[in-house]
């Protein structure tokens, strides 16, 4: 027994709770050379209590890592919830060190800053004025002393004025006179009575201006119907959900040939903007599992126009540009794979790619892994000075003349921008190789590198679509026009959640398009769509027979003084 003991050089208790030791340390070491003398139940003994503390041993490593797994997830999730919270934080925040963001904060306060001269009160000509007056008490119309009247100077007024918001409801209350023939003639009526009042709903008690409170506060400013009605009852107006929800739909299709006219007005233009984000529409379809929709918007130079659909699909972009009519277009989108299936299956739809997209890529990178940080704030300093050698070259750019004719000042901005995007494609290159050549003390962990040529793999495949701007000068460098268009809608998906059926699904889609689209061209949303509603109730509650004054290019076209203007009943609820 103390030979083999000497022989495998350690006390073998258990099979793998020692570490076997090389046999020419046992003649190295002292203590190797001493024998020690065990009986067999001593030896029972010390394995049972090996394969005790090994189990003990297991357990432990085994909870260890289900308690290390635990701690990742909740690190996961705890940054998930932060970045939902916080959102897209400045990438100084989150990527510049302390010491740096010391160094570039310059101290300045937001807002106006003191001694700056201020643009004054803003004015308001179209304004209605109630002219209202105050006295001098009786008291002080006389002289505290003699008791002297004191004498009224017109000429000496002072005016003040204060800026007021009047809302309230009441009922238009309309007395139709009646005459009675008091000739013999045949052939002609007794009694003659003045025609009823135009209404937007036949027998509806509720007027246009109803209506359009309705229409802008959920359309426009995003909010839920059911407040707007609290806020009427509060005025001793109380009108039904299901009534706000029968009048919606009866007017519904008032607006489809303003959108139809839209349409084809868009699709005479060849630069576009792309995107489209969830929109929850609370109805069973056949095929379709959930209440998942999705809002997509496209925006031109003159239309900005919605659609809402079951998929996110290429079908959708596709069915959209079916009524091209030019020979080719641009559109501007992220990296979405439904606007590469459009424009391969197309042939006359050119992507261009939003740097933004890819800026954010970077970005991202330096917010998750910390190594990366310097490396992605490096790349944002080349993307910005793309942004800036373009501003410097659209600044020289004339519209109105093709690429071939511009000045030589645009030809020395644009070949600075190519020299530029060159640079950018070149280190792009250089990252994705299978074996950059870094310097060792600048190398990074396998799985920040596999992050670098992920990224710079992406750049190079979209590539053409990033550099398009450069031959295009009237094509935007990222697709924010587009995700700006959006904003609007989304807001109101928070708020009320999405449409309930699918009539106001089409009607919220046509609103958006109609209320941003007016927008765009600057005209006043509230007075348009008041005018609007009121020529449809005149057409008996149809659309207008000629919708041409109604369209945005044709108000724009208009003198000021032509223009819709907000009236003054405009300020109260007709429920007539």
């Amino acid at each position: 027994m103390k030979n083999e003991l000497l022989e495998r050089g350690s006390m073998e208790l258990s099979p793998g709770c020692f570490l076997e030791r090389p046999r020419d340390d046992v003649r190295t070491r002292p203590f190797f050379n001493e024998e020690v003398v065990i009986n067999k139940g001593e030896l029972i003994e010390l394995r049972h209590q090996a394969r005790y503390w090994e189990a003990l041993y297991h357990r432990a490593t085994s909870k260890n890592a289900e308690l290390e797994q635990t701690v990742r997830e909740l690190q996961a999730r705890i940054k998930d919830l932060e970045h939902r919270l916080f959102g897209k934080k400045s990438e100084q925040g989150n990527t510049i060190p302390s010491e740096a963001a010391e160094e570039v904060s310059s101290g300045r306060k937001r807002g106006q800053q003191q001694g700056s001269r201020g643009h004054g009160r803003t004015s308001c000509p179209t304004l209605p004025v109630r002219e209202e007056s105050l006295e001098l008490a009786v008291n002080a119309q006389v002289c505290p002393k003699c008791g002297e009247p004191l004498a009224r100077c017109e000429a000496l007024d002072e005016i003040s004025e204060i800026k007021e918001v009047e809302v309230r409801a009441y009922i238009r209350r309309i007395r139709r006179h009646t005459h009675v023939r008091g000739c013999q003639c045949s052939g002609l009526p007794v009694i003659v009575t003045a025609p009823p009042p135009a209404r937007l709903i036949p027998r509806s008690p509720y007027g246009v201006s109803v209506w359009v409170e309705v229409i802008l506060s959920k359309y426009h400013y995003g909010q839920p119907t059911q407040r707007l009605l609290h806020d009427w009852r509060d005025q001793g107006l109380t009108i039904s959900p299901g009534t706000i929800a029968g009048g919606l739909q009866a007017i519904a299709p008032l607006f489809e040939p303003l959108v139809e006219a839209l349409y084809c007005r868009q699709m005479t233009e060849s630069v576009f903007h792309g995107d489209e984000t969830r929109w929850e529409v609370f109805v069973t379809l056949k095929d379709k599992t959930g209440t998942r929709w999705y809002l997509w918007v496209f925006r031109s130079a003159s239309v900005i126009f919605y659609s809402l659909d079951p998929t996110r699909s290429a079908v959708v972009p596709g069915a959209h540009f079916a009524g091209l009519q030019s020979g080719h277009a641009i559109v501007v989108c992220d990296r979405y794979s439904a606007y590469k299936k459009l424009a391969r299956l197309s042939g006359v739809i050119l992507l261009a790619f939003c740097w933004a997209h890819v800026r954010r890529d970077f970005l991202d990178a330096g917010r998750s892994q910390k190594e990366l940080a310097p490396w992605a704030l490096d790349w944002r300093e080349r993307i910005g000075s793309l942004y800036h050698l373009n501003a410097l070259r659209l600044a020289e750019w004339q519209p109105e003349l093709p690429l071939a004719q511009q000045s030589a000042a645009f030809y020395t901005q644009q070949q600075a921008l190519a020299e530029a995007l060159q640079s950018v494609r070149a280190e792009a290159e250089r990252l994705a190789a299978p074996d950059p050549k870094i310097p060792v003390e600048t190398a990074l962990a396998r799985e920040d590198r596999q992050t670098q040529r992920k990224i710079a793999n992406s750049l190079i495949v979209h590539w053409p679509g990033l550099r398009l701007f450069l031959d295009h000068p009237e094509v935007p460098m990222d697709n924010n026009l587009a995700e700006n268009a959006i904003r609007g809608p989304v807001i109101g998906r928070k708020n009320y959640y999405g449409s309930g059926s699918l009539w106001s699904a089409a009607l919220a889609a046509n609103l958006f398009t109609l209320i941003q689209t007016l927008a765009l061209w600057r005209i006043p949303v509230r007075p348009w769509l008041n005018n609007y509603l009121q020529a449809c109730a005149d057409n008996g509650g149809h659309p207008p027979t000629d919708i041409t004054p109604f369209l945005p290019w044709s108000l724009a076209k208009a003198p000021s003084a032509l223009r819709p203007s907000l009236p003054v009943t405009d300020h109260v609820l007709d429920t007539s």
